[in-house]
């Protein structure tokens, strides 16, 4: 099993953040989990990656339970995209050095490593759409470019699970669509990590994402097959709103609040 979520509460201070979370992601299925701001999504990767440890109840990743087993040796094991992780890395660091850190998990490179280690970073770093990226600091790129290297860095140690944290905050949109189309090719490559996305937005979910989560005021509302979840009745009871869907591609849909107008 790749996640396991066994009735996991979280209590931070006085405030319950997730309530009772039972959720498994088992190998071939690639998760999105969806909610709005507070629903719990980022105390959920938290625990993931060890920064928060469950209150109640027992969560394993990639066959390890917490409480068991060395997380610092387990993250090395799981790719992370994510902007709360950009703000730690150097920015005079060339990009794929950058890349190349994500064999260790570590913020800055304080190991060995090979020339063949470094051909494999550039090599990322050109299959993600940065081959221009190769000899510039990390501080002078876009968000769109510190995104393809985020990527190219969370596969640079072959991991098992790969995590994407809001991967489309602060992209325009022809950024966007650059980074979900690389997400799409990850999810296409023979023997990819199993994927598990986290968003605000049901249009960032694309077909690849087979399975979806929803999450409101820190509990489970929703989780299963993508068709079911992402259908107009479920979100619709899930936002408490009316709302309207578009098809913005085949497998991909928008979803808006509806104004008293269109009602």
């Amino acid at each position: 099993m790749i996640v396991n979520f066994d009735d996991v509460s979280l209590v931070r201070g006085d405030n319950l953040v997730l309530n009772h979370i039972n959720w498994q992601v088992q190998p071939g299925e690639n998760w999105a989990a969806l909610g709005l701001n507070g629903a719990g999504k980022t105390s959920m990767l938290k625990l993931l990656h060890g920064d928060f440890w469950p209150s109640e109840g027992s969560l394993e990743v990639l066959g390890e339970r917490f409480g068991h087993t060395s997380i610092p040796e387990l993250v090395k094991r799981i790719g992370w995209v994510s902007s709360a992780l950009q703000d730690w890395l150097h920015p005079g660091d060339l990009a794929e050095r950058i890349v190349l850190s994500g064999k260790f998990a570590s913020i800055g490179i304080y190991q060995e490593y090979t020339k063949g280690d470094m051909d494999r970073a550039k090599e990322l770093l050109v299959q993600s759409g940065g081959a221009k990226l190769i000899g510039r600091s990390y501080g002078v790129l876009s968000q769109g470019e510190r995104q393809a290297v985020m990527i190219a860095r969370a596969l640079m140690a072959n991991p098992e699970l790969l995590v994407l944290d809001e991967p489309c905050n602060g992209l325009d949109l022809f950024a966007r669509e650059k980074l979900l189309n690389r997400v799409a090719k990850v999810a296409a490559m023979p023997n990819p990590p199993s994927l598990l996305m986290v968003s605000h937005y049901p249009e960032e979910i694309l077909p690849c994402f087979n399975k979806v989560l929803l999450l409101r005021h820190g509990e489970v509302f929703a989780k299963g097959d993508r068709d079911e979840i992402l259908s107009e009745a479920t979100l619709r009871e899930f936002y408490g709103t009316p709302i309207k869907m578009f098809t913005v591609s085949p497998g991909r849909v928008a979803v808006y609040p509806q104004t008293e107008n269109e009602g």
